[in-house]
């Protein structure tokens, strides 16, 4: 077999460092957007955050930092050769009034202000009880133990059994033990803790309310042998199960959905998540006009001391620097052609959709991403990325980019409807109805039909879940 050497031409896509980079920024939310930023800030001496105060002193007129200002394509990458002594700096949003870098507020006569304390959780609230009560030693890890066992909702959801099993056979416990472990925690607050189903949940609240209370007795027997019944609306059959007329049961069932389900839940330590839209929608001299959030955008600049200090040094030492400095540079661009980019997605969504702000979702048009690739001259993944976890702001709510977005569904005229309209029309139906007898999904399918909107009964049902709507025998009320 004979060796040779050939020479081959072909040609292949490379993204370079700065394209990656922008391409990651763009598909980060703000909140994803703001953490990546504190990293990079912690990494590269050579940027900073632009606050507006305590501003470092300028440099000589020729090394004066400029601002960039003129967007950046999408597909086009910030130059690789960009001279490493021009600072650059790009501002967004106003400035805020904080103090100076290095300085600190101290509370005068040692007077610091007061922390608000956690919220204690379940098992520290039950733990609490606990200490104050008489149990020996023995009952008090038997109740500790099933305390550990307790999901967030408060609910018990292994069985007595199944503990028994797993704990050591020279603790010689016996199940009887557990049993009265279980109907000592059972009295603790909140009502309702320590239950291993939703029934006994239900009745330990309602076995804990005054004798005194109308249909308690009803209730009791409801969620102990009847919560199935109920549950599937069958209200002539629960009237034969209970003896007992219209309002009666009306007023059970009314009682019985004023308790908590979750005991625990308000122990639950989850964290709240806050929207911080990235657009603002107003209405200007008749026409809807897209807006940056400014409290959405960071200000970022290059160091003008660092930056100095390089131009002035330029040796082998100074390199790791001037690397750090041309990342410094492409970040502040790539932020910056993500904010662009956004505001063109989104005010291209807002001109096809201008009738959704000024009447609601019934009027949503169809829409689809390849729509305004071509409209903005952008490849649809790049659409794709700019309206996934980023959020509008307009005078009807705050909504992902990407609920704007919607197939279309042929109407009897020959012309489309969205299927966001679809779905707010349904909607509607469903709040007018009679919930003494509410609408099938055929129905509703019918309905629409008389409006020139053709969808099919499976459609509905299928619109009606996204909703998080229930079924007709669920929706049905006495």
């Amino acid at each position: 077999m004979k060796h040779s050497l050939q020479l081959r031409l072909s040609q292949h896509l490379t993204l370079t460092p700065q394209l990656q980079q922008s391409i990651r920024l763009l598909q980060l939310s703000t909140l994803e957007l703001n953490q990546e930023l504190e990293r990079i800030l912690q990494e590269n001496p050579l940027l900073e955050r632009d606050d507006g105060i305590g501003e470092q002193p300028a440099a000589p007129p020729a090394e004066t930092a400029t601002r960039t200002s003129d967007p950046v394509p999408a597909t086009e990458a910030p130059a690789a050769d960009a001279a490493p002594d021009e600072a650059e700096s790009v501002e967004f949003g106003t400035v805020d009034d904080a103090p100076p870098a290095g300085y600190r507020d101290e509370p005068e006569d040692g007077e610091y202000p007061q922390l608000a304390a956690d919220a204690p959780t379940l098992r520290a609230h039950l733990l609490a009880q606990l200490s104050l009560t008489n149990l020996s030693e023995h009952d008090r890890r038997l109740v500790t133990l099933l305390i550990d066992s307790l999901d967030d909702d408060g609910h018990l959801t292994q069985s007595l059994e199944e503990l028994l099993a797993i704990l050591p056979p020279e603790l010689e416990v016996e199940l009887e033990e557990l049993q009265i472990a279980l109907k000592h925690l059972q009295n603790f607050e909140p009502v309702g803790v320590g239950a291993r189903s939703l029934s006994e949940c239900l009745a330990l609240q309602l076995t804990a309310l005054p004798q005194d209370v109308p249909h308690r007795n009803e209730a009791i027997e409801t969620v102990r042998n009847h919560l199935e019944v109920l549950a599937a609306r069958d209200f002539s059959r629960l009237k034969k199960l209970l003896h007992c007329d219209e309002e009666t049961l009306r007023a059970v069932q009314k009682l019985i959905t004023s308790l908590n389900p979750r005991p625990g839940r308000n122990f639950s330590s989850e964290e709240t998540r806050y929207v911080v839209p990235d657009v603002i929608v107003k209405k200007v001299k008749g026409v809807w006009v897209a807006a940056l959030n400014p409290e959405a955008m960071p200000r970022l600049r290059v160091n003008r001391l660092y930056a100095d200090i390089l131009q002035r040094n330029r040796n082998a030492c100074s390199q790791q620097l001037a690397s750090q400095l041309q990342e410094a540079k492409w970040l502040i661009k790539n932020v910056q052609q993500r904010f662009d980019t956004i505001l063109r997605v989104a005010q291209a969504i807002v001109d096809r959709q201008r009738h959704f702000f000024e009447h609601g979702a019934v009027a949503m048009r169809p829409l689809v991403l390849r729509e305004i690739a071509e409209v903005l001259d952008l490849h649809e993944s790049t659409v794709s990325r700019v309206t996934t976890q980023k959020f509008m702001h307009t005078a009807r709510g705050i909504y992902e980019l990407k609920y704007f977005f919607g197939s279309h569904v042929t109407t009897e005229a020959g012309g489309a409807a969205s299927s966001t309209a679809i779905r707010a029309l349904i909607k509607q139906l469903v709040m007018a109805e009679n919930t003494r007898k509410p609408l099938s999904d055929g129905q509703i399918s019918e309905i629409l039909a008389q409006q020139g909107i053709m969808v099919a009964r499976r459609t509905v049902a299928k619109y009606r879940e996204t909703l998080q709507i229930l079924p007709v025998n669920l929706r049905k009320a006495l």
